[in-house]
């Protein structure tokens, strides 16, 4: 099934604000195994926005619209829709209900702009709001049909989740069960990802029509994601392919896979360490806390994170952790700081960092210099340098995910 996107608004065209709409609906229909094969953004012009839509649904079976359902004037999607479909507006009592209760219950007067927003194209079904007041629309066009969200991000996800995606799986008349699973990756690009994957992208592409998929998005600090979608009789079977792909898929990509889904890197890393009951302590330099707010976000974190010390200052390093004379940024200084807070915290495990965040050298070391140590019982310590480009916040944050991701790898090894 094919499915496209448009988003309304003359300010996406002034670039005023990013059409985040489009990336999301794009990705959740992804999930689902609907094609998307063309997105638009188009002004708030009634003429424009029926011809948008008009080309859509010559080639797609539906077109999922976002924004211009709002009261002001130029909130135009309900024109363009109706005269897509050839019809009036007329006012629904159940939109303009909605309408009101919401603006009541913010101690709003309805306006005779609101009441606009009761109005819907003859024959379309609207999709009741529970956090704005823009109902949304299901507009039937021959045998295609329109799906108009509120441009609100929040209120344009939950309706879409509640209503335009199970619409769009029982329009789709598969008796198939769609399912994803994303493998989640760090320490490769998206190019050298997918080039590591080619072999089993070529196998599935010569097993033609019913095979699986398999698609890349690169999510900056969450790192590369590999989808893998399967339309399957039962959601057991489903299961099985997608654990088939996954094995076939961890053959090739190893150690760059570091979790499933949902499964962040500070969740992994919790999950080897509760494994082995071992705790961890971190002791930061020009990460600055980033490593233990990261952490501490996985949820069950007190169960194996004891604590960090942010130890900017030098004289830190050396009164509070007991850092000897010589370079504080350098591999020595990051292993000797992870030995220190392991014993200072009572972890099994420390983890430690220091660098030049910039935008000043230091020891002279330029900015972007980086090294990650860590300490283990019965191993001693361990540390090694990175090289990062960017900004201080950029600097920071990579060395955030390079030192964890380092650290996981070395848990994994020990397993």
């Amino acid at each position: 099934m094919r499915v496209e996107i448009v988003a309304v608004g003359t300010e996406l065209l002034l670039g005023q604000i990013v059409d985040t709409n489009s990336a999301w609906i794009a990705e959740r229909l992804a999930a689902i195994g609907v094609d998307c094969r063309y997105q638009t953004r188009i002004g708030d012009n009634v003429t424009r926005i029926a011809g948008v839509l008009e080309a859509a649904l010559a080639r797609s079976q539906a077109v999922v619209v976002s924004g211009g359902l709002g009261p002001t004037p130029d909130d135009v999607t309900r024109e363009a829709i109706a005269q897509v479909m050839g019809v009036a507006l007329e006012m629904d009592e159940e939109a303009l209900a909605g309408v009101e209760r919401a603006l009541r219950a913010r101690h709003r007067e309805v306006s005779p702009s609101n009441r606009r927003q009761g109005e819907v194209p003859v024959g379309a079904r609207i999709i009741p709001q529970r956090g704005g007041t823009a109902p949304g629309l299901i507009c039937p066009v021959g045998e295609g049909a329109i799906y108009a969200v509120p441009g609100v991000p929040t209120e344009m996800k939950e309706m879409v989740e509640r209503a335009v995606l199970p619409g769009l799986r029982e329009r789709s008349g598969e008796p198939a069960t769609i399912m994803s699973r994303v493998l989640r990756t760090w320490g490769a690009g998206e190019s050298v990802v997918a080039e590591m994957v080619g072999p089993r992208l070529a196998a599935l592409d010569a097993a033609g029509d019913g095979a699986p998929t398999i698609a890349f998005l690169a999510r900056g600090l969450e790192g590369v994601q590999v989808r893998i979608t399967v339309k399957a009789v039962s959601a057991d079977a489903g299961r099985e392919v997608l654990d088939r792909e996954e094995a076939e898929l961890r053959e090739l990509l190893g150690a760059y896979v570091f979790g499933v889904d949902e499964e962040t890197m500070a969740m992994h890393i919790g999950s080897l360490l509760s494994a082995r009951h071992s705790t961890l302590a971190v002791a930061e330099s020009y990460t600055g806390g980033l490593i233990a707010s990261t952490l501490v976000a996985a949820p069950g974190a007190s169960a194996w994170f004891r604590g960090a010390a942010v130890s900017y200052a030098s004289e830190v390093k050396r009164d509070l952790l007991g850092l000897g004379p010589g370079p504080v940024v350098s591999a020595a200084a990051a292993a000797e700081m992870a030995n220190a807070i392991r014993r200072l915290l009572g972890a099994d495990v420390g983890l430690a960092t220091t660098g030049v965040a910039g935008p000043d050298s230091q020891e002279g070391m330029p900015p972007g210099t980086a090294f990650a140590g860590a300490a283990f019982p019965g191993r001693g310590s361990e540390a090694v340098g990175f090289e990062i480009l960017g900004d201080r916040q950029r600097v920071r944050e990579l060395g955030t995910m390079e030192s964890l991701d380092w650290l996981r790898r070395h848990l994994e090894k020990a397993e």
